[in-house]
């Protein structure tokens, strides 16, 4: 267990450290930088690459959305839930602290939104709290679907993580400009805690819509696109 732990603590903390550290540091470097398409691409090929690098280990989940997901859809046992989501918190936490201690060694550098995910004023394009919430549990419930579906016993082996990472950068294209892009409690509470903006109360939609919407993706899988999924899949998102 402890070897599952580690990479999903490590896969966790390199997903989130590419997030933060390209919207914070190349989004709009020096005027003109990767923008949010480049942050969309660097979500896509972290969670790719760690699935590669450690997802044999963990299955690969880097999320606590995606863990639920995975265990009301009988892919993951119960009982390892609440250890992998505190190895995932754990992991963004730590991500976010060293991307602030780099951050924080410019002069005049200033917090601000911290990449933080937010509704209303937070909210980049300046949605509501139902659209937002709307659009995390929708995305995340995609993702899930995703996963599940690329890592089935009918999907080619070994494409698992380029379908995963690919639908995750889609997922960000959607998202960004809406809520900043969560579908990750680990990303949004490691982000928060750092924001100057006032992010941290908005902190619970970016908890509870990513974990309805992973277990909506789940059910949907499990009971209508590939019902009666045979239970030895435990645990595999590779």
């Amino acid at each position: 267990m402890f070897r599952k732990l580690a990479a999903e603590f490590f896969g966790t903390f390199w997903l989130i450290f590419a997030v933060l550290g390209t919207a914070l540091f190349a989004a709009g470097f020096p005027t003109v930088g990767v923008g949010f398409m480049g942050v969309a691409f660097a979500a896509g090929l972290a969670v790719m690459t760690m699935a590669y690098a450690v997802g044999p280990i963990s299955g690969g989940h880097f999320n606590p959305a995606v863990s639920l997901g995975l265990a009301v859809a009988g892919r993951f046992a119960w009982k390892d839930l609440i250890p992998y989501w505190i190895a995932q918190l754990i992991g963004g936490i730590v991500a976010a602290v060293i991307i602030y201690a780099i951050a924080s060694g410019k002069s005049g550098f200033t917090a601000g939104g911290f990449a933080s995910n937010g509704y209303d004023a937070l909210s980049p394009g300046g949605y509501s709290m139902v659209a937002v919430f709307l659009v995390e549990v929708v995305l995340t419930a995609a993702f899930l679907m995703i996963i599940l579906g690329a890592t089935s016993k009918a999907a080619s082996a070994g494409f698992g993580p380029i379908a995963i990472g690919l639908g995750l950068t889609v997922v960000h294209l959607i998202g960004i400009p809406v809520s900043n892009a969560s579908v990750n409690p680990a990303r949004s509470i490691a982000a928060a805690i750092f924001s100057q903006n006032g992010a941290l109360p908005q902190v619970w939609l970016f908890i509870v819509a990513p974990l309805i919407g992973g277990a909506i993706g789940a059910v949907l899988w499990r009971y209508l696109l590939s019902p009666g999924e045979p239970q030895e899949q435990l645990g595999r998102v590779e």
